[in-house]
């Protein structure tokens, strides 16, 4: 396959799955960029919004307004570091774990039946070819 083809498949393939997620978010009431932040949030723990808005490719002013809604909808905190008070920490909260855990179980449920749909071999194929591209990207990323 050319690469401007096998660009387009990958293109499509990224469309469905951010569709899909989308979809799954809203049900919750979430955007994307909220979801992702709470990912954030869920994976790393108290962090400052700086190194979230690093860890999500955006600006420390649009984390801020998106934890700002994030925290009328109970989903996180903010807390001052009590070492320096200039530093304000941004964490998940209990009701955040509880919808995690359910949406975890619908993303994966959603990704196991797509899986399971293929043959084995082609499950082994996208596999692979996924583990191979997330190493180059790596690879990419890591270079100065």
């Amino acid at each position: 396959m050319e690469n401007s083809n096998l660009f387009m498949s990958y293109l499509r393939v990224t469309q469905h799955m951010s569709q899909q997620f989308r979809n799954h978010f809203g049900r919750m009431d979430l955007t994307f960029p909220q979801a992702m932040v709470l990912t954030v949030l869920g994976e790393e723990g108290p962090v400052p919004i700086s190194a979230l808005a690093e860890r999500t490719g955006s600006a420390n002013s649009t984390v801020s307004g998106i934890v700002d809604r994030l925290e009328k909808l109970g989903l996180a905190k903010r807390q001052r570091s009590e070492t320096d008070r200039r530093v304000i920490y941004v964490s998940a909260t209990n009701k955040y774990a509880d919808l995690r855990d359910k949406a975890a179980a619908d993303v994966h449920s959603y990704f196991s039946s797509l899986m399971d749909s293929m043959a084995p071999e082609d499950r082994e194929l996208v596999a692979t070819a996924l583990q191979k591209l997330d190493h180059a990207l790596s690879q990419v990323e890591d270079k100065p």
